[in-house]
Parts: structure tokens; C-alpha cells; sequence
């Protein structure tokens, strides 16, 4: 029987680059992105298709860190960080960077016993289990913007 940390870790990897029950993952629909399109605001007010890339890796960091007990206060600049000018070179450095963000996240949580889901780290509000799978619909929630965007390019 499948321990509930490895059934996490089955829904974490569907949302991010897996085969996800509710359509393409989050990597499937940044593949033949360019770093010109990952760049361009094409409706108004909304983020770009990079800006949700640098979110959603500062979001793998912050969790990786809040789940190893570590207090973690977040920022508008780590909420949302920066875009460097858009270059093929620093639009692979954004996803590369995203890729390592999550597969730091993976490990930490990996190496977690199910016991640890329901604590609550660093005395926030919400257990283990709850930011966990928070995470997991956070990457959904930011994947459904991504395909709207390109669609939108």
C-alpha cells in the first residue's frame, strides 16, 4: 500500500510534468514557449507567461523551505520576482531554474514521513498536507493562466 507522501508526490508530479487527469501539465505547456512570447503581456493587466514561471519556482522554494521548519516571510519581490530582459539564454535560466526549484521541493518532501503531514511547520496556520496539496493547486491554477496566454499570443 502506497504511503500517502508518495501518493503527494504522484499528484505533485502529474500538475508539474506528468500525465495530469485534467489536461496538459504545467511543463507540457511551456514546451515551444520562446523567451519573445514567455515575455509579452498579451491581456492587459494580466502576467506574462514569464512572470508565472519565476512565481511558481519562488513558490517551490518557499514551501521547500517552510516544510523544513524554516519562517519564511514573503515578500512582494519573492512573490513575484524579477525579469530580466528576454533573451533565449535567460528564458532557459528561468526555466531551468524551475525545473531545480521543483525537483529540490520533490526531495524534501521525499524524504518526509507521513506522520509529518499533519504538523503544522513554523507555526503557520495550515498543516503539511494542506500546503502540500495547496501547492499542487497552485501549479494547476497558474498552468490554466499559462494556456490561456498562449492562446491569447
Amino acid at each position: 500500500m502506497a504511503k500517502e507522501i508518495e501518493r503527494i508526490v504522484d499528484q505533485m508530479d502529474r500538475a508539474f510534468s506528468g500525465d495530469a487527469w485534467h489536461g496538459p501539465s504545467l511543463m507540457s505547456l511551456l514546451e515551444g514557449v520562446s523567451a519573445e512570447d514567455a515575455a509579452k503581456r498579451p491581456i492587459a493587466q494580466a502576467h506574462s507567461i514569464w512572470e508565472l514561471v519565476n512565481h511558481i519556482g519562488a513558490w517551490n522554494k518557499i514551501v521547500e523551505r517552510r516544510l523544513r521548519d524554516e519562517i519564511v516571510t514573503v515578500t512582494p519581490e519573492m512573490d513575484w520576482p524579477f525579469v530580466p530582459l528576454a533573451s533565449d539564454i535567460t528564458w532557459k535560466r528561468a526555466l531551468d531554474a524551475l525545473k531545480e526549484s521543483r525537483a529540490q521541493l520533490r526531495r524534501t518532501v521525499e524524504q518526509m514521513q507521513d506522520e509529518q503531514l499533519d504538523e503544522n511547520p513554523s507555526s503557520l496556520p495550515d498543516s503539511r498536507y494542506v500546503i502540500l496539496h495547496g501547492l499542487v493547486q497552485h501549479d494547476l491554477y497558474h498552468a490554466g493562466q499559462i494556456a490561456v496566454l498562449k492562446k491569447a499570443l
